[in-house]
């Protein structure tokens, strides 16, 4: 059997949205095909002791490509036989490459996720990943938007293979039941425009907030359902009060991972209307919260930043919109609140496309093709 060493930063019980797709990739392959050197973080001896595979912690929080790195990697991959190695995110660690070569490693791959089209598009950092992916046999990246921001940068320099994020579908599913959430929130009966994701600029929450006012005026018993915390809380609770729409709009705070299906399912709609920033260097790389939304069985009104796009099947499985307009945020949600038949046709399409297209089953086989082959 094929044995993989697992070299990544980005692995729980640290949170976040790459931790989750490198631990769930792992989870599609033999146990005993693995072992996984990852930084260390608190809570890390419980949540390894529950693994079925060996977790070596480097004793730092952040794992980079030093000699005593290389080191460790080069006697693990050794010691256990490890014919391939997976980089869970190429830059910095794929510099790794060369001494695990040295190692007796036959074959490296290495992830991108979003973050490393910024890096190609700085003089300085797009030569760290030339030489990175010069080194690797196989550069996965997760959408058609970021293979067109990576491809030009690397000139050939090395294989580049689809490897995206997948769904639960058994976790997110339409028969998941909102109604404790709609309980805690008071939420009633109301039509709830839902949106999972951190509080930060690029997702748009901002905006929902600034087109609220517009979908009252039609749809006056609605609520909006803010999940997650981050830096704007804050600036997104005054505007909320600015606006005087306290009593529709509800901020949760942070949501552990397990109840996120929960909070999906107390909503009518999806909507988060991510925008690009900072010239490029801010950008959605896919955007799983609308899949994990269409798996839930709920229309999705994405924004049209980096790879989201791509996760909508356009007038069928929700809208992409622009935005930086209020207006046409609040268009498409009264749209969609308008047309209940129509809003859970396009959640039944979302759903069906979801366990076509991006449940774990068809990921894994993609994953073990990009590993063996």
């Amino acid at each position: 059997m094929n044995r993989t060493l697992v070299v990544t930063n980005d692995f729980p019980p640290r949170q976040g949205g790459i931790q989750t797709f490198v631990a769930a990739l792992l989870a599609t392959r033999p146990p005993e095909s693995l072992v996984v050197l990852a930084s260390d973080h608190p809570g890390s001896v419980e949540h390894d002791a529950g693994l079925p595979y060996e977790v070596v912690r480097a004793p730092t929080g952040m794992l980079l490509p030093t000699p005593g790195a290389a080191r460790t990697a080069a006697r693990l991959a050794r010691e256990h036989g490890c014919d391939t190695a997976f980089f869970g995110a190429a830059a910095p660690l794929g510099l790794l490459g060369p001494a695990l070569r040295r190692a007796g490693v036959e074959r490296l791959i290495g992830a991108t996720h979003g973050h490393e089209t910024g890096w190609v598009a700085l003089p300085g950092a797009r030569g760290v990943m030339r030489r990175i992916a010069g080194g690797l046999d196989v550069l996965t990246y997760i959408s058609e938007y970021t293979h067109d921001r990576l491809a030009p940068a690397l000139g050939g320099r090395t294989r580049l293979a689809q490897l995206s994020p997948g769904v639960d579908v058994d976790a997110f599913t339409p028969d998941v039941d909102g109604r404790a959430v709609r309980a805690r929130y008071g939420l009633g009966e109301a039509p709830v425009v839902v949106c999972v994701s951190r509080l930060v600029p690029r997702k748009g929450q901002d905006v929902l907030v600034e087109a609220w006012p517009q979908v009252l005026a039609r749809h006056p018993d609605a609520r909006l359902l803010l999940v997650g915390g981050g830096p704007l809380e804050e600036q997104l609770r005054r505007a909320v009060a600015d606006r005087g729409v306290g009593a529709s709009v509800v901020l949760t705070g942070g949501v552990a991972a397990v109840d996120l299906p929960q909070h999906y399912a107390a909503g009518y709609v999806f909507a988060m209307p991510c925008r690009t920033r900072r010239h490029g260097l801010d950008v959605e790389g896919l955007g799983m919260v609308y899949l994990e939304a269409a798996a839930c069985g709920l229309p999705v009104v994405a924004g049209t930043s980096g790879g989201a796009p791509e996760t909508v099947r356009e007038g069928v499985t929700g809208h992409v919109v622009d935005p930086r307009s209020p207006a046409a945020v609040a268009a498409a949600l009264v749209g969609l609140l308008d047309d209940p038949d129509r809003a859970r046709a396009m959640g039944a399409a979302g759903r069906a496309w979801v366990e076509e297209r991006w449940s774990w089953t068809s990921i894994a086989a993609t994953f073990a093709a990009v590993l063996e082959h």
